[in-house]
């Protein structure tokens, strides 16, 4: 079911705000400019239900009318300023997955790693989930006046939605307020490990009030999406709290995988892979539905954005590409790939210049016609790097998406194959669990990415590096790499370096406080609290 049928109406609750005001903190009063007033909205539980919709669609949409017009914040161009964009400018330009082309003044720093706290993408996101937080805080305060199992279902679900905002917040930000509560005070900075345990407590305690795993409606969280969040943050606890804690990381990841969600193996348009369908137009039907615990709603006709996966797919689309093999009816030339992720990816067939240009591994999904492998210089022409066609607009059936400038496709914020390489990871790092039931789950993503079981291995070479190599190949794209590549100690170091990493053709190692990205200016200025991290 796409955002559509979860229905968004004009009275679900609205935030419009100045640019200073979305960005001095994480406390905004939400304001309704329409006609119908709070009293209207949480009259009953259907409009209690289409509050909540605007919760879920904070995540995908920019405003109030479509892609552009009536923007929920102000002072940054709306499309670029939506939730996943902006992530994935943070998780995965930063990294070895993607470069871009374009000279926006501020995105050539993300390639460089020499942002500043006055770039307007890290404004952005920062914004972005400062007031996701805010439409949160409104909802489970004015949602409790109804106090029926319905609406208390609801508040478990906004209280998922805030922390997981929070998990971006900390991952990204570091130090952050927690705010709980509307309120005009000015908040003032929790540390780190104090986020942590806040989004700890909250997910712990959401477990005995979401729903049973599998029993919500599609796009809606349940019991699986806090035990699949508890293990990626518990995976990730060390880099945040000093406290290393793969027990855990093992056992909410192994909790998620008991229920009913399962790896999608339904090879709907019989290309001998089920990988392509989590990434088509109709994934919400087509059997990727069932491996995504927390997707990300998209529909070209009711819920269009200039981010998302149109951001994606069109942004990725340039050079000799088709933009109709996409689904789409132009390309905008921007985002392309490494060397460096692409030579992880094992390769069936060489250029005569010993370039990869064809795979055994079927989530290789890269467009080399006309492009090099090589990367000379950023900003650059397209033609340099592979292109990536992993996103596309178009159905398991091989027909276009419903639009041919917006997607349909979802994005999934948690699936499952996640939580999969959780467990192997926290088992090989000493965690509860066994190591034999690691390798299969493993060996279940190759056999999907390659068609049969040739690509499976052993217990010898299921590694902490084939582990991390493993989620590259799995997740790129989708906003994880930056994140793991912190917790392997190879973000800034010179232990790893990939093309412009550090602004130098070849790589170079930065800064270690380059791990955490700035507290923005602007939310300084507006409020005296706040304490910038250490380096900017």
């Amino acid at each position: 079911m796409k955002i559509n049928k979860f229905k968004l109406y004009a009275i679900a609750i609205i935030i419009a705000l100045s640019t200073t005001s979305c960005l001095d903190d994480l406390d905004q009063t939400p304001i309704d400019p329409d006609s119908f007033t709070e009293l209207d909205v949480y009259a009953n539980e259907a409009m209690a239900k289409s509050a909540l919709a605007k919760l879920y669609a904070a995540l995908a949409l920019t405003g109030q009318q479509g892609a552009t017009g009536q923007p929920d914040i102000a002072g940054i161009d709306e499309g670029t300023s939506q939730f996943t964009r902006m992530y994935y400018t943070h998780q995965v330009l930063t990294t070895d997955e993607a470069v871009v082309g374009w000279g926006d003044p501020g995105l050539p720093d993300f390639h460089a790693m020499n942002w500043s706290s006055g770039n307007d993408f890290v404004n952005g996101l920062w914004s972005r989930l400062a007031q996701e937080v805010s439409f949160c805080n409104s909802f489970i305060e004015k949602a409790a006046q109804l106090d029926s199992d319905e609406t208390n279902n609801f508040i478990a679900e906004a209280r998922f939605l805030r922390a997981y905002s929070y998990s971006v917040l900390m991952d990204v930000f570091g130090s952050v307020p927690v705010v709980t509560q509307v309120s005009a005070e000015l908040p003032t900075q929790n540390s780190r490990t104090e986020v942590f345990n806040f989004i700890e407590s909250e997910l712990l305690d959401l477990v005995s009030n979401l729903k049973e795993p599998g029993t919500n409606e599609y796009g809606r969280v349940d019991k699986a999406a806090a035990w699949a969040l508890l293990s990626r943050i518990y995976l990730n606890a060390e880099v945040y709290t000093g406290t290393p804690k793969w027990n855990e990381a093992a056992q909410f990841a192994q909790m998620a995988i008991n229920t009913s969600y399962q790896i999608n193996m339904n090879d709907a348009n019989g290309n001998g892979t089920a990988y392509d369908e989590l990434f088509l137009a109709d994934n919400n039907t087509n059997g990727a539905q069932n491996e995504f615990i927390f997707p990300i709603q998209f529909d070209g006709i009711q819920s269009r954005t200039y981010g998302g996966t149109t951001f994606l797919i069109n942004g990725s689309i340039g050079g000799n590409m088709t933009p109709a093999d996409l689904g789409v009816d132009g390309g905008w030339g921007g985002m392309r790939t490494t060397k460096a992720l692409v030579s992880k990816f094992q390769a069936s067939q060489y250029d005569g210049d010993g370039a990869p240009i064809a795979w055994t591994d079927k989530r290789a999904m890269f467009f080399t016609d006309g492009q090099s492998y090589e990367i000379n210089v950023i900003p650059n022409a397209f033609e340099e790097g592979y292109a990536v066609t992993k996103f596309k607009n178009v159905k398991s059936n091989g027909t276009r998406g419903s639009d041919g400038t917006f997607a349909d496709t979802d994005l999934a914020a948690i699936r499952m194959a996640e939580v999969y390489l959780n467990y192997a990871e926290a088992v090989l790092r000493g965690g509860s669990g066994d190591l034999g039931t690691a390798v299969n789950l493993v060996n279940e993503l190759r056999t999907r990415a390659y068609g049969n079981s040739s690509g499976n291995i052993n217990s010898t070479s299921l590694t902490l590096d084939f582990v991390l190599d493993e989620r590259a190949r799995e997740l790129y794209w989708e906003g994880f790499r930056r994140t793991d590549l912190i917790r392997y100690g190879l973000f800034t170091s010179g232990a790893y370096l990939w093309p412009f990493k550090g602004g130098v053709p070849t790589g170079t190692s930065v800064p270690s406080y380059r791990q955490l990205f700035p507290i923005p200016a602007d939310a300084i200025v507006a409020n005296p609290n706040y304490v910038q991290n250490t380096g900017y």
